[in-house]
């Protein structure tokens, strides 16, 4: 499996000091990994860190896990996830689809997508939107999709959207995604932590060629 770990770092009073991923590949069964966590230089006159605790971990197959930097898979394509960007409720979250290989790559349409819960089976009950102007029209117009060529070193991004809001209902949370980035791709599986709430909708956007 292959592990990330959010470290949060604290002082005296409680306070958080910021947070620092890291990410543990390919452990094997009964294997133990040993390394070190570093918040790094901290502000000008901030308060000392004096505790460091683990705030989150998830672990992905090692064989689905996202490439590393400087990393190419032997399909010649890298999918990676950020870590979005959260405002009254909405979160978006990009997915990025990175020729890394020496041909060129075609996609046209939306990422496939399965949603997973926290032992990494399938939610079901959520509605998977292709766009996102149900949900919100601050992620801009939703627009057909057409046909991206990636040349070796070119980049395309897709979005997903949803709202976090809680009503009646069981709260919905989906820890684990797998994406394909086309039908018959290797399986990708990112941790963006979708938190539906009981919207039961999450909005995909389609892949459209990435700025330079």
């Amino acid at each position: 499996m292959t592990y990330t770990i959010i470290v949060g770092f604290t002082n005296d009073a409680g306070e958080s000091m910021g947070n620092q991923r890291a990410t543990v590949r390919a452990v094997g069964p009964g294997k133990t990994v040993r390394g070190t966590v570093v918040l790094g230089a901290a502000t000008p006159g901030a308060s000392s860190v004096t505790r460091a605790e683990v705030a989150d971990v998830t672990k992905v197959p090692a064989d689905e896990a996202p490439a590393g930097a400087g990393d190419c898979p032997s399909s010649g394509i890298r999918v990676t996830a950020d870590q979005g960007d959260a405002a009254m409720g909405l979160r978006v979250v990009g997915l990025h689809l990175e020729n890394c290989g020496s041909r060129d790559y075609a996609v046209h349409g939306y990422p496939l997508l399965e949603l997973l819960d926290g032992e990494r089976e399938p939610v079901d009950g959520v509605e998977i939107l292709r766009g996102s102007g149900e949900i919100t029209t601050g992620a801009g117009p939703d627009v057909p999709p057409e046909p991206v060529t990636l040349k070796p070193g070119e980049t395309a991004r897709a979005s997903l959207v949803w709202r976090n809001t809680t009503e009646f209902g069981t709260p919905v949370n989906v820890p684990y995604v797998r994406v394909r980035a086309k039908a018959g791709a290797d399986p990708v599986m990112v941790t963006p932590g979708i938190d539906l709430g009981t919207t039961g909708r999450l909005g995909v956007r389609p892949w459209e060629r990435a700025a330079r």
